[in-house]
């Protein structure tokens, strides 16, 4: 199963969409630009959808290290590129949404600011509503908290990446959590990490995608819960 962030309501969303009551509770959701496994959206076994309690004792947080939270701050050293829905509501600025994306028409989904956008420099956007947008790969320099473009988008649909695909999803290169456990840990980690994108449970392990991640936060995982366990993801992934 991949689990995507709940999106958080805003005055449209509240008049197109129902409400959650909880933060497990399914909503129409679509992942766009990040995924928890590279190459697909949904692993080959889902996984059930119930919560459990915490997954051990060595599960206690850790205070020398920083939550996924705190790693939304880490910028990246050098261009990265991005793919994901390019969305902007009226007068406010350009989101760059790297998680879920709200089935609703126009879209909804929430995401960092975008420096340096120009609808008019690029094709294959949509407007409804007061809400333009579309989406596309973009080149750019990550700070932390913004993302600003400095190649020229491409859409999505006329963009074709090499593949990438994570070592960790080999079948011969499994993980040491058995499944029941990596399911607790990920409601566990849905539930307190605001900025964590999807978690997905394949191969043993549990594919956690943030924002961006030097390390830093696979290191808090690693020791908090043990190595080979939880496996860090970037949605921002180093222009080569």
């Amino acid at each position: 199963m991949t689990r995507h962030r709940a999106l958080r309501p805003t005055s449209l969303a509240r008049s197109a969409l129902p409400v959650a009551t909880a933060a497990v509770i399914a909503v129409a959701l679509v992942g766009c630009g990040a995924v928890g496994v590279p190459g697909s959206t949904s692993p080959d076994s889902p996984v059930a959808n119930s919560p459990g309690s915490s997954p051990s004792p060595s599960s206690s947080p850790s205070s020398d290290v920083p939550s996924a939270g705190d790693a939304w701050g880490i910028a990246a050293p050098g261009e990265v590129l991005a793919q994901g829905t390019v969305l902007q509501q009226g007068e406010a600025p350009p989101q760059l949404c790297l998680g879920a994306v709200a089935e609703s028409y126009p879209p909804q989904c929430s995401g960092s600011e975008l420096l340096g956008w120009d609808w008019l420099a690029v094709e294959q956007s949509e407007t409804a509503s007061g809400v333009t947008w579309g989406s596309y790969a973009v080149q750019g320099t990550w700070d932390g908290t913004a993302f600003t473009r400095t190649g020229d988008p491409i859409p999505l649909s006329l963009y074709d990446p090499l593949a990438d695909i994570d070592p960790r999803m080999d079948p011969a290169n499994p993980g040491i959590g058995e499944q029941a456990e990596l399911e607790r840990l990920q409601v566990e980690l849905f539930e307190a990490d605001e900025r964590m994108l999807t978690s997905s449970v394949f191969n043993g392990y549990l594919f956690v995608t943030v924002v961006y991640d030097d390390g830093t936060l696979q290191e808090r995982y690693d020791r908090q819960y043990g190595p080979d366990l939880i496996a860090v993801q970037s949605a921002l992934r180093p222009v080569s």
